[in-house]
């Protein structure tokens, strides 16, 4: 049995991997390295005395730069890794962020508070939102990660607050309770209410309305969200409540006929929403395609007539 270093990872702490247990069983001696705070571990000797051991020994460190580390890899000594969890990159997010509200970081991270931040959370939405329908994969990533960003910053904001702090573990952890009880099929040993998506989608509704004894079937709908989006949700919610369809609004206002077309979508499985969204992103790029013949034709799109907006119309 050879001597080896086992390389911790210093978002984990002092956990070690599985494939390091045989060596350390083995060994003559467990040391730690610099930096490694384990206090039933004895520190590394000094290197000579640590190469003349006279059997094979471990050492628990954080990187090869360490010199002990450095000296038993040269000698030959086995390197053992750990392995990242999915999920190990949140940690290293969850350090920045703190790092740059902590005292020393940046100063506009510092003075940011819930409020200030709203604007730009509802920007970021409506990015990762454009990157979707683009289909563009790079943009997506990035998106998703200012969206991450705004999550993490709230949550470290929150840490702060006097009266009622909680910190992005208690996001995490009652995101975990919230995902474990609304899928009783999943992780309750099944629930004969759930047979396909659409019962699920049915059954997280009921466990939902349950959960925050809500008294109303529009409780809990987003009022903030876009009109044609919560005109929509409105209808969905009611519908399955069993409001009859001839009570959602049927006038002849442009606000009642707006949302009896998003009701009528919805409830014919369409997305109204992101619908409207197509469409008007569909007539932004035929105005840009007609200004741009029209520059090529040496004309200036803001002096254009209606028949010359017509002429130069995409079909």
């Amino acid at each position: 049995m050879t001597s080896a270093v086992v390389l911790l990872d210093p978002r984990l702490g002092a956990v070690l991997p599985a494939a390091a247990l045989p060596a350390i069983r083995s060994a003559a001696a467990v040391y730690r390295g610099a930096g490694v705070d384990v206090d039933s571990v004895e520190p590394a000797p000094p290197v000579e005395e640590l190469l003349a051991a006279p059997g094979p020994v471990v050492l628990l460190g954080y990187g090869l730069d360490d010199p002990a580390a450095s000296a038993l890899h040269a000698a030959g000594a086995e390197v053992i890794g750990t392995p990242r969890p999915p999920g190990a990159g949140l940690l290293d997010a969850v350090a920045v962020m703190d790092r740059l509200r902590s005292p020393g970081g940046c100063p506009w991270d510092a003075e940011q508070t819930h409020e200030s931040l709203r604007q730009y959370l509802v920007e970021e939405c409506f990015e990762l939102l454009e990157a979707i329908e683009d289909g563009d994969r790079a943009a997506l990533r990035e998106e998703l990660g200012d969206v991450l960003l705004q999550v993490l910053f709230h949550a470290r904001v929150a840490q702060e607050d006097a009266d009622d702090p909680f910190s992005v573990d208690d996001v995490a952890r009652e995101l975990v309770t919230k995902l474990v009880a609304r899928h009783p099929h999943v992780f309750a040993g099944g629930d004969p209410a759930v047979r396909d998506a659409r019962t699920q989608e049915l059954r997280w509704e009921e466990l939902k309305r349950d959960e925050k004894r809500r008294e109303s079937s529009v409780d809990g709908v987003a009022m903030g969200q876009p009109a044609l989006a919560l005109a929509a949700k409105l209808a969905q919610r009611t519908a399955r409540a069993g409001l009859p369809g001839d009570l959602l609004p049927r006038h002849t206002d442009t606000g009642s006929r707006l949302f009896d077309l998003a009701a009528l979508a919805k409830l014919a499985g369409a997305d109204p929403e992101g619908e409207l969204r197509a469409v008007a992103r569909r007539f932004a790029a035929q105005v840009r395609q007609a200004e741009r013949a029209a520059r090529e034709a040496g004309i200036d799109p803001s002096t254009m007539d209606h028949d010359t907006w017509r002429r130069f119309w995409p079909c």
